[in-house]
């Protein structure tokens, strides 16, 4: 974790559900993006989750994303406590594959939005980008280096056209 004040909250229902969410934390890292870490479940600490959410404006953060698995209660309970963009990540589950978690956070009312990314490590490391994207909108230096790390990703694919090798 950085030690300037961080610009993002990546929370988690569970510490289980950090083989998921260190995905958006590498992004967050790779991006230079400031960040904390911690779990805050919806169900065992809410009253942690009101808090939480409440003093985030006050502690600098700017997006949150949370991750969260099962009723995956976490990321719509944050968005109804602060005005700040909240990113939802669907851990995947035992039971249903993460589709319980996907449509538990999807399904927000009117109102209350959550951003919803994909279920497991690519919606983990699509909401540490996208997250870099909203800061990117008034921070250089994160959006040069988002455009360094598309640079990247096209330049793999340029180097490596057969998919024989």
């Amino acid at each position: 974790m950085y030690t300037m004040q961080p610009k993002v909250g990546v929370i988690m229902g569970s510490k289980s559900d950090w083989p998921t969410m260190e995905h958006a934390v590498q992004m967050l890292e790779q991006l230079g993006v400031t960040y904390e870490t911690r779990v805050v479940s919806a169900h065992r600490t809410p009253d942690l989750l009101v808090e939480y959410a409440k003093t985030a404006v006050d502690r600098g953060l700017q997006v949150i994303i949370a991750g969260a698995g099962g009723a995956a209660h976490l990321p719509g309970m944050v968005a109804a406590q602060t005005t700040l963009p909240v990113l939802g990540v669907p851990v995947e589950s035992k039971a249903l594959s993460g589709m319980d978690s996907l449509l538990s956070i999807v399904q927000m009312p009117g109102g209350i939005p959550v951003a919803t990314l994909a279920i497991g490590k690519a919606g983990a490391t699509n909401a540490g980008i996208l997250a870099a994207q909203i800061l990117g909108l008034q921070d250089a230096e994160i959006r040069q280096a988002l455009e360094r790390f598309r640079a990247e990703q096209t330049q793999k694919v340029l180097d490596n056209p057969d998919p024989r090798d």
